[in-house]
């Protein structure tokens, strides 16, 4: 006979950075920190800020991750007690649709734990109680219908969120444009790396300013023998 599983899932002692890498990404352009990562970190592009312009859409924050069954929060709630100032909530759905996986209350709690914020590939609903919270909150959507809190869950386990894969002690950085993850594990060669990358785009900025109307190296090729005219 098949042992029962557990209801819960929670995994601890993961990894945090340290105060100084955090301070070495936060304000970071999401943009930068992805070509830092060889253009790629950001998550799906369906997961967009909730109320921009009402709630803040800049995060730099360490990530706390939650495995949800479908319309299930047993995970959000447990993982209420695992947070730590700061941290940044990421609760997986598998892309569920049918229900909201949190709502102004859960936001409420989460804020009294110290929480950052929250991510989710799922539904939120509430948001004008959200609004009321003041913490950045993304998702792929909003619905009224609530969801279980039965379990099964998981808190603190890996996490996939489109083809981005999270781990409880990564770094979340957000802003206009979305929200990008650094690995915890590549955290000092993307810092190294941002100051090569805020020279360039600084330096391309000023070429803009100045009348730049193509790149030399696009202008190089058009005039190769490797572009064809009819």
């Amino acid at each position: 006979m098949i042992e029962e599983p557990p209801l819960l899932i929670i995994r601890e002692n993961h990894p945090r950075p340290s105060a100084q890498q955090l301070q070495a990404l936060a304000g970071t352009p999401t943009g930068f920190l992805a070509d830092a990562m060889k253009g790629r970190g950001a998550l799906p592009a369906c997961i967009r800020h909730v109320s921009p312009g009402i709630l803040p859409v800049q995060m730099c924050g360490v990530a706390l991750t939650c495995e949800c069954g479908p319309s299930d929060v047993l995970a959000v709630f447990a993982g209420l007690g695992e947070i730590q100032a700061g941290d940044i909530m990421v609760a997986a759905t598998g892309q569920w649709d049918r229900s909201a996986v949190i709502g102004d209350r859960v936001m409420g709690m989460l804020r009294n734990a110290g929480g950052q914020g929250f991510i989710t590939d799922g539904l939120v609903r509430d948001v004008a109680g959200i609004n009321k919270v003041g913490l950045p909150v993304m998702s792929a959507g909003v619905s009224p219908n609530s969801p279980y809190a039965s379990g099964p869950g998981e808190v603190g386990t890996d996490v996939q969120l489109g083809d981005v894969r999270i781990s409880s002690g990564d770094v979340i950085v957000s802003d206009e444009d979305g929200a990008v993850v650094i690995a915890h594990d590549q955290l000092d060669e993307v810092i190294s790396a941002l100051d090569t990358i805020r020279a360039l785009e600084l330096a391309l900025d000023a070429a803009v300013d100045n009348g730049l109307i193509m790149p030399d190296s696009t202008r190089e090729l058009l005039n190769s023998e490797r572009v064809k005219r009819i």
